[in-house]
């Protein structure tokens, strides 16, 4: 029964984002109604068999009142099941206000999604081919994206793209006519890309298909007449990306539905050959891809159709419609392609754009947020990302299966041994230690686009006197169109062979321009902390760890990209400064070594010592001892699983029991702008009996509970980071760009109204929880998810994060900002996967925009998602060194964290995620590891302190703020609505027995007449 059931229904929840395990959780869960159920209905079968030998009046009866048994059994225990364990998910869905939005708001996100593009969209080559001149009205598009593009990516990070503007409309409305002879080549090869690469809401599918026509469609006639229509082309190659998959590292594997020697591919996504399946050879007897060969690289129908266009064309723009940086070599092997356009997925509007660009009336002014290199397996994590599996813990896998459905089956590690040297961080250090030659590694650096107008940069005012480095940039527009400038500002710190690991190129800050007429100027000017510029110091010089700015000749430059220097000012530090005792004036305490002892796993990380003297050694790939797991760290993740985690190892006898269950009166709506420190707190918290703290902890998915004792009402969060994406109500906004569109913008101003705008829907959906931004960082081009983070650079990421959640601040909306932290893989996420680092690179690296997100946030309320992975042996979601001792201790975080989905996976529990500082899971109680087995004083405090953080969060957000009276008084949708059903159903089934009763007393009076 649990097998058909999951056979016919099971699709329709994967596609939501619940494993196949969580599902069948929810199955054990509800079955037991179901066998009730299942129960009944025999015992009606039988009674109504049997009762065909009673007489016929006597036999109605029976047979009616046992329908009316049934019927009221199966009425009571479907109420048990809608009550019970799955109340929290009818409850969401029935109590969500049937709303739309208003054409207003829309219309407004319409209009900022495009402000995005037209900033973001990066212009990386122009040998003069663009604007195109006036009398270019007619284009030939080519590639079978054109007709199919990239609008974002696929998950969480998804929206609905149905009324997305199209690449050819978005260039029609510029102007332009499109030749409609190639667009129906293309359309009538294929119609869709076989999968949800377009940002359909779906976590469990990724499409890597690439439909492009082969070269035989290319005819001389089809040729001839796109000639005879224009003499300029338009190529576009779109690239996909999304959740749950990483990008394949061997197409030909994957094409062919064989591992083989692919097994690169096979360890970067696994989980992509069951998206395959091997049915896809776009060539039939050609291969689409050479072995060996990835997907940011060009298929051979691709380069066959470049290969033509050029042949037939002097005038030809490249449109890369990609989430992730392709390798682009390709493009200067052309002298006929002038021009080539970066625009990953611009979402509703963002094509218009295009358009615009292309003619003229936008100036591009996006830069690039990752570093475009030439040979995406030649990097520093080429060899340390994807599928690492211990294969000495089979014991322990077993015996966690056992006792977890959930469990994903794996356990697995990533080494981070590139250390801080991540992107142009090593690229630019790299190249000045004299390891690399720059120009053969780099294409298109990071911070870099071109302008149709130049810019000049100066600096004035330099003073570095005290705790700050102060200056002023004027920019002037010295060509002749109108256009935007970004301000990129990098520090140099000096650098002691051997000691303290440091990038010799480091940004620092940024600003972006208005819109200048040629000739005229702005002045931008900036203040820069020095301990901006501090290193952090895991015990070369600072014992137990600490920031560090060492002493020495610092050098502040701006720059046109992370590599070309415009000018700059140097500025000297007399005596070390160690934050430790006189901690960084952003912290509330000083930093120490959070991590270290149980992060740094057994691996060479890179160094710059001796220049990079270690680079092959550090950057190869795991040796054979790397898959075997030591005994101790084996005993440290068996402690954390599900079957080797002991609350009560925890307790602390001292604790004094709380109280909890008293009728003290108070209400949330009471605490409406009460301080976090308010003692109302504590009195509403002794209100709270236990089940309902482990009930407001433990139902978190896409929602906050109801909870009746402090009168709260139940809240609805929802995805994502791309726009309102509700699939539980069925409620979806508009579709808003990735955040590495948005982050190609450089323009905080922008930003701000993003967050804005976007939540402007989520408020008018009644929807205050926003599972976004995310701000993971781009570690490796492969990384499925990279869409949906910003940048390869914490410090943009950051500040772009920032502003994006002030802006949802005006809505009183709370973001999730997520995923905190490492979480820069989708390979193995839900497993067991130990992320292995050392502290200076989780802290300058990994943590820097969370930290810079948190700091600059200008107010209340704000929540944090925890990520999947461990961070060494800690799972991050039960790290309190992270969730508590960084995050709020360090950073001064006030707010709740909630889990990533919480499906357990032998891991995700309950009471260590509480009493680490994690308040939430995101999830519906439906696993074990939910339960809170431990009734100490100590894990009753750890629950209070977690439904505290999300009460606070909840009443300091659009739900309580600013209503004018407590929302709790208004009526439960989904009690109104099953008390009234069942009032009916009751009428109906007491009126149908009484018609049986009286039907067998009128046959009985009948029978009665008839012997007398």
């Amino acid at each position: 029964m649990a097998g058909l059931i999951t056979k016919l229904l099971g699709p329709t929840f994967y596609s939501m984002g619940v494993s196949e395990a969580d599902f069948a959780t929810y199955l054990t869960t509800c079955m037991p109604y179901v066998y009730g159920i299942l129960a009944a209905l025999v015992v009606m079968i039988a009674v109504m068999i049997v009762a065909t030998r009673l007489k016929k009046g006597v036999k109605g009866l029976v047979r009616g009142s046992s329908a009316v048994a049934f019927l009221t059994i199966t009425a009571v225990l479907a109420n048990a099941v809608c009550f019970g364990p799955m109340r929290s998910n009818i409850s969401t869905f029935m109590n969500a206000p049937q709303l739309e939005l208003t054409e207003e708001t829309t219309g407004q996100s319409k209009e900022t999604v495009k402000k995005v593009a037209e900033e973001g969209f990066v212009l990386l080559k122009n040998e003069g081919l663009l604007p195109l001149s006036a009398d270019v009205t007619n284009l030939n598009v080519f590639g079978w994206a054109s007709t199919n593009p990239i609008y974002g990516g696929t998950g969480s990070g998804s929206s609905d793209a149905t009324l997305n503007t199209g690449i050819l409309t978005g260039l029609e409305e510029a102007g332009f006519t499109i030749n409609a002879d190639l667009t129906k080549v293309y359309t009538d090869y294929a119609t869709e890309r076989g999968g949800a690469a377009t940002g359909a809401a779906s976590i469990t599918s990724q499409s890597w298909h690439l439909p492009e026509p082969t070269k035989e469609v290319y005819t001389d006639e089809l040729m001839a007449g796109a000639k005879d229509f224009s003499d300029t082309a338009v190529i576009v190659i779109s690239r996909s990306g999304g959740e749950g998959a990483d990008l394949p590292m061997d197409m030909n594997a994957l094409v062919k539905g064989t591992y083989g020697d692919a097994e690169r591919a096979q360890s970067v996504a696994p989980d992509a050959y069951s998206y395959f399946n091997g049915a896809y050879d776009n060539n039939g007897t050609t291969d689409d891809f050479d072995e060996g060969e990835h997907y940011l690289e060009l298929s051979n129908p691709e380069e066959d159709m470049i290969d033509t266009v050029c042949e037939n064309f002097d005038n030809v723009i490249v449109v890369i419609n990609a989430n992730n940086p392709m390798e682009l070599g390709w493009v200067d092997e052309h002298d006929e392609i002038g021009a080539v356009i970066y625009a990953p997925g611009p979402g509703v509007t963002g094509f218009s754009a295009l358009g615009e660009i292309i003619k003229g009336d936008v100036n591009p002014s996006g830069k690039t947020v990752d570093t475009f290199v030439k040979d995406l397996f030649a990097t520093p994590t080429a060899n340390n990302f994807g599928n690492f599996v211990y294969t000495n813990v089979d014991d322990l896998k077993n015996q966690i299966l056992a006792a977890d459905n959930a469990y994903q089956g794996g356990m697995a590690f990533v080494n981070y041994v590139e250390g801080i040297y991540v992107g142009y961080k090593f690229y630019e250090t790299a190249a000045e230690e004299g390891l690399i030659e720059y120009e053969d590694y780099v294409q298109y650096p990071f911070g870099y686009g071109l302008s149709y107008t130049t810019f000049e940069q100066t600096i004035e005012n330099f003073a570095a006197d005290g705790d700050a480095v102060t200056f002023d940039v004027n920019v002037t527009n010295t060509g002749d169109a109108a256009g935007k400038s970004v301000v990129e500002v990098y520090f140099t710190p000096p650098y002691n062979n051997g000691g303290i690991e440091k990038a010799s190129v480091n940004l620092v800050q940024f600003a972006k321009t208005g819109l200048l007429d040629p000739g005229t100027s702005e002045t931008v000017s900036f203040t820069i902390t020095k301990e901006e510029m501090a290193s952090y110091d895991t015990g070369i010089k600072v014992d137990g760890g600490g920031y560090i700015l060492e002493e020495g000749e610092y050098i502040i430059s701006i720059r046109e990209d992370s590599h070309t220097v415009i000018a700059e000012e140097t500025f000297e530090v007399d005596d070390d400064i160690i934050y430790t005792e006189n901690k960084r004036e952003s912290d509330l305490v000083a930093a120490t070594n959070q991590f270290e002892d149980y992060s740094r796993g057994n691996f060479v990380q890179l160094s710059r010592a001796d220049h990079f003297a270690n680079y092959e050694e550090a950057t190869a790939a795991p040796a054979e001892d790397a898959y075997i797991l030591d005994d101790d760290t084996l005993a440290a993740i068996t402690a954390v699983s599900v079957v080797g985690y002991d609350p009560t190892a925890f307790d602390n006898a001292d604790d004094a029991m709380p109280t909890h269950g008293a009728k003290n009166g108070l209400k949330l709506y009471d605490l409406v702008g009460a301080d976090y420190d308010d003692e109302r707190w504590e009195t509403l918290l002794d209100q709270m009996t236990f089940d309902e703290m482990a009930g407001l902890i433990n139902v978190g998915g896409w929602q906050t509970t109801a909870v009746a004792s402090v009168g709260k009402i139940a809240t609805s969060d929802c995805d994502g980071p791309a726009g309102l994406n509700n699939f539980l109500t069925g409620m979806y906004g508009t579709s808003y760009p990735g955040e590495i569109l948005m982050a190609q913008t450089w323009n905080t101003d922008l930003l701000e109204e993003v967050g804005r705008s976007m939540t402007k829907e989520y408020v008018e959906a009644y929807n205050y929880g926003w599972y976004g931004p995310a701000m993971n960082t781009h570690r490796n081009a492969f990384a499925g998810r990279n869409f949906e983070y910003y940048s390869e650079d914490g410090v943009l990421a950051g500040y772009m994060a920032a502003a994006e959640i002030n802006g949802a601040v005006d809505n009183l909306v709370y973001p999730y900002i997520k995923h905190f932290a490492l979480n820069d893989q989708e390979t193995n996420r839900c497993t067991f996967l130990m992320t292995w680092a050392s502290e200076q690179a989780i802290r300058e690296i990994y943590l820097k925009p969370f930290e810079i997100a948190v700091k600059n946030y200008k107010g209340t309320p704000l929540a944090v998602m925890s990520s999947f992975n461990f961070i060494g042996t800690k799972w991050s979601g039960g790290n309190a060194n992270l969730l508590n001792n960084v995050l709020r201790d360090e950073w001064g975080f006030t707010g709740m964290v909630e889990t990533d989905y919480d499906g357990s996976y032998g891991y995700m529990i309950s009471d260590e995620a509480v009493r680490s500082g994690n308040d939430l899971m995101l999830g519906f109680a439906m696993a074990q590891s939910n339960v809170f087995t431990d009734q100490s004083a100590t894990a009753l405090l750890a629950m209070r302190k977690a439904c505290k953080n999300i009460m606070y969060t909840i009443v300091n957000s659009g739900y309580y703020t600013g209503v004018e009276s407590d929302p709790s008084s208004a009526p439960d949708k989904m009690v109104t609505t099953f008390r009234t059903v069942d009032i009916i159903i009751g009428v109906v089934l007491v009126a149908l027995e009484a018609l049986f009763i009286a039907l067998f007393i009128r046959s009985r009076k009948k029978k009665a007449a008839e012997v007398k």
